[in-house]
């Protein structure tokens, strides 16, 4: 074999060293999630040696019940053990169903609920985790009630909000409520070096080097990182991954992930969830525009568009209001009433039911005769008052 071909074969190997396994495409958030009590970290007053939950479970029995914690502390991880643990026990008598509130409706519950009840007749049992359960409102909530009573099926909800703010009594009174906390900055490192590890990697100060490691990464930045996320791990291997992928395009040597990597990391993810902020804004601005202008056909797109991003319907409604007074006003003033009712009925029956109700109020608004008359004289008199330098007269 010549000289160059063997530097070129050498590259190669290199560059197959380097490279990122097919497998890989699934998201570390994915890779990450735990199938048992040893690999969860986090949450010992939930989940450790002799705590409620975990004696339920160590006997197989699953209660219903809504798990609450802030963003990444682990409730998907949590039920994910559930659900294994459930197969391990019960092996193919266990029927999953997974739900998001914020994509489905009663219907798909209620489909839910007839396989559940079919499946009972054979003795067996289905799990329904219900994630974002606060996005349900509260008169959604009701169809689990008689479903969880006559044990045709566990509930599993996960929710970010207080339960007893945004759940039902009736509900939580037939729900074990687990409140999960932040994780700590230990729980988040471990999490990492978890996650290096089934990547391939090393961290430099902690391990041996080797010629197999597919990238280094300086325990200081892990540390940093597992401070700065704040104790979310989503964020923390979200902003990881970012990193090494992007480095990761370097095949002369192994390459280094420093803390300028994992800062741009983090500063990708959080422009992805700013960039989705701004493009919500612009489709409300659309959809207000073309109501103003009196495009019936524009408005029902543009409305569609906001349904598709999943958009809470109580917030679509009270944006509606905003532009019954402000562009319509009083030329027209059963507009603003038909788009409070709008509001009080996307509370009563939620998403997907409420899309039709959406869609009358903006063709009505839309081809409602337009005055701003009232936003302007207010706009007029706050100027006045904010211009002013002198002191205002007394009532």
């Amino acid at each position: 074999m010549s000289k160059q071909g063997y530097i070129s074969s050498k590259k190669s190997q290199r560059s197959k060293q380097n490279e990122i396994p097919v497998k890989d495409h699934v998201s570390l958030v994915e890779r990450m999630k735990p199938v048992n009590f040893t690999s969860y970290m986090g949450q010992k007053h939930v989940i450790g040696p002799n705590t409620v939950l975990r004696n339920f479970l160590e006997i197989g029995e699953i209660p219903s019940m809504i798990l609450w914690g802030p963003p990444g502390c682990g409730k998907k991880s949590l039920v994910n053990i559930i659900i294994q643990l459930t197969k391990e026990k019960f092996q193919d008598k266990t029927h999953i169903v997974k739900l998001v509130a914020t994509t489905c409706g009663v219907g798909e519950v209620k489909t839910a609920v007839k396989t559940a009840e079919n499946l009972l007749k054979f003795g067996h049992r289905t799990i329904v985790f219900m994630d974002n359960i606060h996005r349900f409102n509260k008169l959604q909530q009701d169809i689990f009630l008689p479903h969880i009573e006559a044990g045709t099926f566990i509930l599993i909800g996960a929710t970010i909000e207080n339960p007893s703010y945004s759940l039902n009594s009736a509900l939580l009174s037939r729900c074990r409520i687990f409140s999960l906390s932040k994780l700590s900055t230990k729980d988040i490192i471990e999490i990492l070096k978890k996650s290096i590890h089934c990547m391939d990697g090393r961290i430099h100060n902690l391990q041996n080097s080797d010629n197999v490691s597919k990238f280094i990464i300086h325990s200081d930045t892990l540390e940093w990182l597992a401070e700065i996320c704040d104790g979310n791990a989503q964020v923390a291997l979200s902003g990881l991954e970012f990193a090494i992928r992007a480095k990761n395009l370097s095949y002369d040597k192994t390459p280094t992930i420093g803390l300028e990597d994992i800062k741009q990391g983090l500063i990708h993810i959080y422009m992805q969830a700013d960039n989705k902020n701004e493009q919500t804004h612009h489709l409300y601005s659309a959809l207000h525009k073309s109501i103003c202008a009196g495009k019936p056909n524009a408005s029902l797109y543009w409305l569609a568009r906001i349904m598709a991003a999943k958009e809470d319907p109580v917030d679509i409604a009270r944006r509606l209001i905003r532009i019954s007074s402000e562009d319509i006003g009083l030329a027209d003033p059963d507009a603003l009433g038909l788009a409070v009712d709008t509001l009080s009925a996307c509370q009563m029956i939620g998403m997907p039911e409420s899309d039709v109700m959406l869609g009358q109020c903006v063709i009505y608004l839309t081809k409602a005769p337009k005055s701003r008359l009232i936003y302007n004289a207010l706009k007029a008199a706050q100027k006045v008052i904010n211009e002013t330098k002198e002191s205002q007269p007394d009532v």
